[in-house]
């Protein structure tokens, strides 16, 4: 029998098929629809830092920096006291899901600085959520501020929160870095239990009619996949944290390229927000007939097989994919 089962963040899950932060989680019905579905885990929708700090200055240091340049910076935030169910709820949330669910139950912060996010860190391990993850969702749109004070306030936040609870935590990062091999070494060794590539920045749209900028969805699509499974082939075996793919994870092809290149899980938000939840079953069934088909007995088998250790020409990681692909282009005749 195909052994699906994988490990993250020190849990054990039946398949690497976990329902990513997105606003499916917002209800119970929703959550236990998940699990029906096949979701081995659940990460919660995140609860925004400026939900916490809408009352409090502290939170100023970073959420204005740069915003004086233009007038509408700082009105383009949303009610934050009607958005979502507020801190409250969404611990009341996490407390009802892990008494009606039996599979695990990730939290999500979503912010930059420390505030209250040391607080809703412990109270979320209170509630009974199996671990935290850090959803660092942060543009740094100061001229002044450095690339090393960017990376430092990763690595303090995650010093911080680790310090402070005893679940495991996650970190969901941008892969705008200049360097971003060493910062997740760094992100290593400050503690972090999991590394999740890559956040999905959401850009604003110009509206041409009414000349405003106008906050835009897009779903991502599995093209996105592919920077996530470059880094994730260079740093498997050089951290010790496990790593999570998320965006870009639409089909049972994409999830198998995942678990190859050495991730511990796909992570799914616009293939469940498409097709709807049942997807998760389609997903599993392809991913069964594959391994089947090809004589695989378990996800662990495959996992780090096509990481750029593994791989017979691991430059392809690197700059000599770029290379090859400009040798052999023609113009179509």
């Amino acid at each position: 029998m195909i052994d699906l089962s994988t490990t993250y963040l020190g849990l054990n899950l039946k398949s690497p098929l976990v329902a990513a932060s997105s606003p499916l989680s917002k209800t119970l019905d929703s959550i236990k629809r998940l699990e029906d579905a096949g979701a081995s885990a659940i990460t919660m929708y995140s609860l925004f830092e400026e939900q916490i700090m809408r009352d409090s200055e502290s939170l100023d240091l970073y959420l204005t920096r740069g915003t004086e340049s233009h007038a509408e910076a700082i009105s383009y935030f949303p009610d934050l006291g009607q958005y979502n169910v507020g801190p409250e709820g969404y611990l009341n949330l996490i407390l009802k899901a892990k008494q009606s669910v039996d599979i695990p139950i990730i939290g999500s912060l979503n912010g930059i600085s420390m505030g209250g996010w040391i607080d809703y860190a412990k109270k979320i391990q209170e509630v009974g959520a199996d671990a935290l993850e850090l959803n660092v969702y942060y543009v740094p749109t100061d001229p002044s501020l450095t690339g090393a004070e960017v990376e430092k306030m990763y690595l303090d936040l995650v010093r911080q929160v680790k310090a402070s609870i005893k679940i495991p935590v996650a970190v969901k990062l941008p892969h705008f870095f200049s360097a971003f091999a060493n910062l997740a070494k760094q992100l290593d060794n400050a503690g972090a239990d999991g590394l999740v590539m890559f956040n999905r920045f959401y850009q604003p749209e110009i509206d041409l009619d009414t000349l405003e900028l106008a906050p835009m969805l897009h779903f991502s699509r599995s093209p996105e996949l592919l920077v996530r499974l470059r880094w994730v082939a260079i740093l498997y075996s050089h951290i010790k944290a496990d790593m999570a793919i998320t965006g870009g994870v639409h089909t049972a092809e994409d999830v198998l390229k995942s678990m190859m290149v050495g991730a511990k899980v796909a992570t799914l938000a616009s293939a469940l927000m498409q097709n709807g939840v049942e997807h998760i079953r389609a997903i599993e069934a392809e991913l069964l007939k594959w391994m089947e088909e090809r004589e695989y007995e378990s996800i662990a088998q495959m996992q780090g097989s096509m990481s750029q250790q593994n791989v017979t020409n691991p430059a392809a990681f690197e700059r000599a994919n770029y290379l090859k692909i400009l040798q052999f282009w023609r113009l179509p005749v």
